[in-house]
């Protein structure tokens, strides 16, 4: 299918940058090879900006309560051949206050966007110079937020 014919899913990404080091999360129970290394992330509901959907995603993901810092652009995805979509992102640089880089928490969605049942993942500090581990073109804008940061 061409890709003017696909569906656009529009999201926020967030990338939570604290002392060098980058916020992140592991599937509990799902094998890495097939959810990667992930930052918080998810769709912009219908009526919510980008920058208030990052502000939520960040909070219901991780617990964390951020703010914006920079807006650092958006870029295309193409989800294919997991499934037939482009996911259109705006990504963010965000803050936070009175985090323990060394710590790590249990995170998750009780209400998945794709009608799923609940997930859990770990979420965790990587330093900034291992972020090329993200999945899935999560990363598309971290060179430029790493440079603002």
């Amino acid at each position: 299918m061409p890709p003017s014919e696909r569906t656009v899913v529009e999201k926020a990404v967030c990338y939570v940058i604290v002392d060098e080091h980058l916020l992140v999360f592991t599937h509990d129970d799902e094998p890495m090879d097939v959810t990667g290394v992930q930052v918080p992330a998810g769709s912009i509901r219908t009526g919510e900006t980008a920058a208030d959907a990052a502000i939520r995603e960040l909070r219901e993901e991780t617990g964390l309560h951020g703010r914006i810092v920079h807006a650092l652009g958006e870029a295309d995805y193409d989800l294919a051949p997991m499934r037939d979509e482009i996911a259109h992102r705006h990504f963010f640089t965000m803050a936070v206050d009175d985090v323990d880089i060394d710590a790590s928490w249990r995170g998750g969605e009780n209400d998945p966007s794709d009608g799923g049942a609940p997930r859990t993942w770990t979420c965790r500090w990587i330093p900034i110079t291992q972020a090329h581990v993200l999945a899935g073109g999560l990363g598309a804008k971290l060179g430029e937020a790493t440079r603002q940061a």
